[in-house]
């Protein structure tokens, strides 16, 4: 029998983690202030989140975020979206980690005053970033 597993993460700006899930092509319904939605599990099994990220027809990956620390942790039957997605726990989380510390980094870097030059990915899927700055 499966059950839903949480994943916690670093992520605590829910606006960038929206810009990233529609980056990356996922589906997914938002709540609205003060609401949850339904996240599907084993045999209809349910939880609420405040993003029902929708992995298959039949399972979603939940958002909840930590109403201390503003953190988000990814909530699933990650056994059943490993089956039914063809992607398991650590490759989603990897994925979405990945897109959220580059915009993170390309905001910061732009708020400092700096330019991206140049950026590449390499053969390990790690993202290359070439900034520069005019200094007086």
């Amino acid at each position: 029998m499966s059950h839903f597993t949480t994943v916690q993460t670093k992520i605590n700006n829910v606006a960038r983690l929206v810009l990233v899930l529609k980056e990356l092509g996922f589906a997914f319904t938002q709540a609205h202030e003060n609401e949850t939605v339904k996240v599907k599990g084993y045999l209809g099994q349910t939880t609420g989140a405040k993003i029902a990220i929708h992995a298959s027809k039949t399972y979603d990956i939940g958002v909840t975020v930590d109403a201390e620390t503003g953190n988000v942790a990814f909530v699933a039957d990650w056994e059943f979206v490993e089956m039914t997605a063809g992607y398991n726990q650590d490759q989603f989380t990897r994925k979405v980690v990945q897109r959220y510390a580059y915009h993170t980094v390309k905001e910061e870097v732009t708020k400092r005053g700096y330019t991206l030059e140049e950026e590449k990915i390499d053969e390990n899927q790690q993202i290359h970033i070439k900034v520069s700055s005019w200094s007086e």
